[in-house]
């Protein structure tokens, strides 16, 4: 029963990985959502009528960032997927952490909430995964 289910956690996630990439007229994979997020990261800085990098929707950087992402395919808000929720997320780690959970973002890795790794994500920059980490550490 345990195999089924990590078999089926791991399916989850590489099915999720795969579904990232977008091809062109040759049918070559030309980018992921991750660049995207990257390439548009201007998008979602202050633009005349927003505050402190909310956009005029009222949404934050960090969650215009995490929409284009790939993130809401393993985690959701308030219930455990793949991968923790932003809520647990945000109730073990504090703003002295968005440092290391950046990095993660952008590095990947496992052992911290089981044993389903988390994907890399080394297209995000630094700043850009920092307000995606704060984002995640607002839903406390």
């Amino acid at each position: 029963m345990k195999t089924s289910i990590l078999f089926l956690a791991l399916a989850l996630v590489l099915a999720a990985c795969s579904s990232n990439s977008t091809s062109n007229n040759n049918g070559d994979t030309s980018a992921t959502k991750q660049d995207a997020v990257a390439q548009n990261s201007s998008a979602a800085t202050d633009t005349p009528g927003s505050k402190n990098g909310t956009e005029a929707t009222g949404a934050s950087k960090g969650e215009t960032l995490m929409a284009s992402s790939d993130c809401n395919t393993c985690h959701k808000a308030d219930v455990k997927l793949v991968g923790p929720s932003f809520k647990d997320i945000a109730a073990k780690y504090t703003d002295a952490d968005v440092d290391k959970l950046a990095d993660k973002v952008i590095k990947g890795g496992s052992g911290n909430w089981g044993e389903v790794a988390m994907t890399p994500h080394p297209s995000i920059s630094k700043d850009d995964a920092k307000e995606m980490v704060k984002f995640i550490l607002s839903h406390k």
